[in-house]
């Protein structure tokens, strides 16, 4: 078996513009699947402890319910993931009022997102390496985001089952910037995540209100729900008293990673499902990552043959904070011309017994 990669239609957008489903093999028989339509992964096929493949990421078998109200199932997210309050900031003394799509907020680039347009695709091969390289070009105004931004974003799957996300961007005016990848895993392959045990090496996290924005103060997770740093599954406190889980409704928080030093690839979280064997760990350069248990989810979408219900799968999103441009204390989100956004995040498959 070789290193390969195949590229087939996947219908049209709403305007008419034809997309590509490409399909990722290595030597090890991982197989990944990705559309330019959102640059989203519709599949990811990873071995269990006894060879056998499964599908671990939520997605669809074709375009057109990715078109619709899904929440972000393997999409690329930008210009900034996660929350902004109301939709509002300021950048160099100008107000922006960004599109409002959550409630009165800003969530994940508005409406028209980058998960929900036809990025340029070019498959990639080496000796080592299968990916895909996908380019949007985000025009000034877009969703209220001031300066046009050069977007690259690179997908690579090498035979360690190991897949690299690189993400680059160029502004030619000053632009909150916050870009991440939003699979939903679930490594059983079906049922609940509550089984799933979970590490996130973070000693804080970010309190958030009734709309899931930070309350701004860092929280420690010592003697809390949020206590993630010695392996916990995901249901063992998520239905506590606690009212930061009512504000949830479940998990849907930013930890503040423990990194050695900012900007290094480092080991973020490791998601294991017991039974499978099968064993997930995110390596990231970014200051956090919002782990997110599937508490909208409720059983009214069906994709693959799934039914994707009630925290059936979950989201661990490298990122910088939510609300970060009317936060100066939390790390910088806005990026300037002469500047380049560049960061990585790596997804790790093994097994355990």
């Amino acid at each position: 078996m070789e290193l390969s990669i195949e590229q087939e239609p996947f219908g049209t957008t709403p305007d008419g513009e034809p997309l590509s489903l490409y399909t990722l093999r290595n030597r090890s028989g991982m197989v990944v699947k990705i559309t330019n339509y959102g640059g989203i992964i519709t599949e990811m096929h990873v071995p269990d402890k006894h060879g056998n493949l499964a599908d671990v990421t939520f997605g669809f078998d074709h375009a057109e319910p990715y078109f619709g109200d899904c929440p972000y199932f393997g999409a690329l997210i930008g210009r900034y993931g996660n929350r902004i309050a109301a939709g509002r900031c300021e950048v160099d003394g100008q107000a922006l009022q960004l599109d409002v799509n959550n409630g009165r907020n800003h969530l994940h680039g508005g409406t028209r997102g980058f998960h929900k347009v036809a990025w340029h695709a070019v498959p990639m091969v080496t000796d080592l390496t299968i990916g895909l390289k996908l380019t949007y070009l985000s025009p000034d105004g877009e969703m209220g985001y001031p300066g046009n931004l050069d977007v690259t974003v690179t997908y690579e799957l090498n035979d360690a089952n190991e897949l690299l996300v690189k993400y680059h961007a160029t502004t030619d005016k000053a632009t909150p910037v916050n870009l991440t990848q939003h699979a939903y895993f679930n490594l059983a392959g079906r049922g609940s995540v509550l089984n799933h045990e979970l590490v996130i090496n973070a000693d804080r996290y970010t309190p958030i209100d009734g709309e899931s924005i930070p309350l701004g103060a860092l929280a420690s997770v010592d003697g809390t729900p949020f206590d993630f740093r010695t392996p916990q599954t995901v249901g063992a406190r998520i239905d506590s008293d606690d009212e930061q889980l009512r504000n949830g409704l479940g998990y849907d928080h930013n930890f503040v990673l423990n990194k050695p030093e900012s900007n290094v690839l480092s080991l973020a979280a490791i998601l294991r499902e017991p039974e499978s064997g099968r064993v997930l760990e995110l390596y990231t350069q970014e200051p956090g990552v919002q782990f997110y248990s599937g508490n909208f989810l409720d059983g009214s979408l069906i994709g693959k043959g799934w039914q994707y219900a009630h925290r059936s799968g979950l989201c661990l999103e490298p990122q910088h904070f939510p609300d970060s441009p009317n936060r100066p204390e939390y790390p910088n989100t806005i990026l300037r011309p002469g500047e380049t956004y560049s960061t990585r995040s790596l997804y790790r498959f093994t097994v355990q017994p």
